[in-house]
């Protein structure tokens, strides 16, 4: 096959068929923690609670309008695209006949969950499951429409076995269903340069050696990571994690396909900017936050265009943003754009863990950055492999309470 669009075949024309998945149950307890699951930003409270500013551009785009981010030249050879019948032919897929199915071979050893976890916010995640037997399904809201992905590996290719490069399967359900074919090397990590990664420091090196399939995936859909972000911001990560969930189970669609049950999918730009005040208060994010939130969505679509700029370009337009500081600014390149450079600057945690892993010693901000400068261009992908290693300065004291705002 030449490398290109995938090929696709149409009602009449012999395809295999695609395997209808069980909904299983989801199995996340042994799966650590992502780097952004616990956050607290320090420093991303918004200047004010007025309008966005100017400086996002004077282009109005329609509040729903997400553009397709993510390039041409995709589709890999020996990719296979396979359509089951006249409804998938046309995008709008809604079941296990109506599946479009992606075979799609890596050209380095695959972590499918380390690399794709980090999209999880929490157990409980409306947009996220592994199920009984490892698959992964994710909910999207594409420019195209919204889509359900299960993604699944060999172990091999998952990164426990000795070989590397086996095809990982997926299928994709409902008018968003071509599109996230289409970014699913991309979301798997096909798209992170590791050229000039050195990793020197001997827990590094350990840690790199440990995970050799880890990869820093790019979604390409920039408001669905922006959005848990900024409910990250100041608190912990069980109370943003439940934010997270009322929102999408309140707002959200079911998704097309046979998804698991109680999954969602992220509401569209519009629906996040009519979200009356009660609701926000209903799930325990107070007004800073909410407004924030509300900011974003109203230029929707001027936020996506990051995908396509470099990356001090996309973090000046997500600063531009009344409540976006350098943390969230970071978390959502490092999942939108797949940033491997992204250091999350004024987490709660992350300073302490990495001072820990590589100096042995608990450092601020400042000294992270010391710490990390050895690694240019790396410098979250460091940040992972110091998360991965567990080691950080012993805990002391009470845990932070966890604030429940619709008591209030």
């Amino acid at each position: 096959m030449n490398g290109g669009a995938p090929v696709v075949a149409r009602a009449g024309v012999s395809a295999s068929p695609a395997a209808a998945p069980g909904a299983g149950p989801a199995a996340l307890g042994d799966v650590p923690p992502a780097l952004g699951d616990v956050p607290a930003a320090l420093g991303d409270v918004p200047p004010a609670l007025g309008d966005v500013p100017a400086a996002l551009g004077d282009v109005p785009a329609a509040l729903g309008d997400v553009p397709a981010a993510l390039g041409d030249g995709l589709a890999a050879a020996g990719d296979r695209l396979v359509a089951q019948g006249d409804r998938a032919a046309a995008g709008a897929g809604a079941g296990p006949d109506g599946a479009l199915t992606r075979h799609w071979q890596a050209p380095f050893q695959l972590d499918l969950a380390g690399t794709v976890r980090v999209h999880r916010r929490g157990a409980g995640d409306p947009a996220f499951r592994i199920d009984a037997s490892g698959a992964v399904w994710r909910t999207s809201l594409t420019p195209d429409g919204p889509g359900t992905l299960r993604i699944t590996a060999s172990p091999a290719a998952t990164g426990h076995g000795h070989g590397g490069g086996l095809p990982a399967h997926a299928q994709a359900w409902g008018p968003g269903a071509r599109w996230l074919l289409a970014a699913l090397p991309g979301l798997l990590g096909n798209d992170d340069d590791r050229s000039g990664f050195l990793p020197a420091h001997p827990l590094v090196a350990e840690m790199d050696r440990r995970h050799p399939g880890l990869r820093i995936g790019r979604s390409g859909r920039v408001l669905e990571a922006l959005v848990p972000a900024v409910l990250e911001q100041k608190v912990v990560g069980a109370e943003a994690r439940r934010a997270w969930r009322l929102l999408l189970l309140r707002f959200g669609d079911r998704p097309p396909g046979p998804a698991p049950a109680g999954m969602r999918v992220f509401p569209p730009a519009r629906v996040w900017a009519m979200i009356p005040s009660w609701e926000w208060h209903r799930a325990g994010v107070e007004g800073v936050r909410a407004k924030t939130i509300v900011g974003a969505a109203r230029v929707a679509a001027r936020l996506e265009e990051i995908v396509a700029m470099s990356p001090a370009e996309a973090d000046l337009r997500l600063r531009s943003l009344p409540g976006i500081g350098p943390w969230t600014s970071a978390e959502v390149r490092q999942r939108a754009c797949g940033d491997a450079d992204a250091v999350s600057v004024g987490d709660y945690h992350l300073p302490g863990m990495v001072g820990w892993a590589l100096a042995g010693r608990k450092v601020d901000d400042a000294g992270m950055l010391e710490l990390l400068a050895p690694f240019p261009g790396h410098r979250h992908r460091v940040a992972r492999l110091v998360t991965l290693s567990g080691l950080g300065p012993p805990r002391r004291g009470p845990r932070n309470p966890v604030r429940d705002y619709r008591r209030f």
